[in-house]
């Protein structure tokens, strides 16, 4: 099978690129390089020793689109291309509504006209509503996100599932992310964000490294066992595992499936800071501030859907995430730039 990424240089989408190549596919990745590195690439080539196509690219240019399809014989495309981060999305809704919502139907219209209709979307948890109860299972009332980012994603499920039920030739599946981190084993790919870290474990990582003096802990008074935020952290390697599972299931089908990935286990902002100094064999430097516009107080998922479906689960737990991510930060303090 050839699996066009779109986004695919990018973190997610370059772990996902090499288990795709692992599992004896080919791969071209479609990334315009806003918040990615080329350099990722070529380690996903050196640690598979095969090759990837790269092609320079943005989604919401449907005629470049149109002639990379033609020039390929593409079976399925990965969306992970779109902005986010939950806090920048509330200050930059035109943005995030123009790059994820318009983006994916540019995306779409183009697949549609070169008879390509497998998709894997690259959703969030941030889709559900904020609620109490815990685990969250796809049957979980979606509403209205607390975030621009979030809306952006549901819009995106909404349009795909209008899609789908107006031309059932589609077969579509609907990633639900909990919080994905960590990094390859080698330590040679990682996550590695432009400018300043939205997510968390990068932001510890760096302070670890001194690129940052120290990290902020926005709000320690949610109703929550230490009062900080909680959330399902998925080692990326299990998240890219599930993309190559949802692409099994879904081949030469039709249909619309969404499928949560997550561990079912969620750990606070201080217990992750405590994981990563016994990983790290360091202190990291913290001090509480607000609340950030957009977060909710906690959030861990119900996969047992994607196990009964996919026969997929996340197997890598809170040490080795931060023994992957420590090994790729301390060799690559400064990311793919050295």
């Amino acid at each position: 099978m050839t699996v066009f990424l779109t986004g695919g240089a990018g973190f997610i989408g370059s772990h996902t690129a090499l288990v795709l190549l692992e599992a004896g596919h080919d791969v071209v990745v479609y990334d315009n390089l806003s918040n990615a590195s080329r350099e990722s690439l070529n380690r996903v080539e050196q640690l598979t020793g095969q090759r990837i196509e790269f092609i320079a690219g943005d989604i919401r240019d449907g005629q470049h689109l149109d002639r990379v399809f033609a020039e390929r014989d593409i079976d399925a495309v990965v969306h992970f291309a779109g902005l986010k981060a939950v806090g920048e999305s509330t200050e930059q809704p035109l943005a995030y509504y123009d790059n994820n919502v318009a983006g994916t139907l540019s995306l779409c219209n183009a697949m549609d006209r070169a008879d390509i209709r497998t998709l894997v979307f690259s959703s969030s948890a941030t889709v559900y509503a904020e609620s109490r109860e815990m685990p969250l299972s796809e049957q979980a009332p979606t509403g209205r996100p607390t975030n621009p980012y979030g809306s952006s994603k549901l819009m995106i499920e909404w349009l795909l599932a209008d899609l789908q039920q107006a031309d059932p030739r589609w077969s579509i599946a609907l990633l639900r992310y909990f919080n994905p981190v960590g990094a390859h084993e080698s330590g040679r790919i990682g996550e590695d964000p432009q400018g300043r870290p939205n997510n968390l474990l990068p932001f510890i990582s760096q302070v670890a490294v001194g690129r940052l003096p120290e990290l902020a802990v926005y709000g320690s008074d949610y109703p929550t066992r230490d009062g900080t935020g909680i959330r399902d952290y998925i080692h990326v390697m299990d998240l890219a595992a599930g993309h190559l599972a949802a692409l099994k299931a879904i081949e030469g089908t039709n249909g619309l499936h969404t499928w949560n990935l997550g561990t079912g286990q969620g750990y606070s902002v201080l217990e992750m800071i405590q994981a990563f100094e016994q990983a790290a064999d360091r202190d990291i430097a913290y001090r509480l501030v607000e609340r950030r516009p957009g977060d909710v107080a906690e959030c861990w998922a119900d996969a047992s859907r994607a196990a009964r479906d996919l026969g997929w689960r996340a197997e890598r737990g809170l040490e080795e995430i931060m023994r992957d991510a420590w090994r790729w930060q301390s060799q690559n303090p400064n990311g793919f730039r050295g």
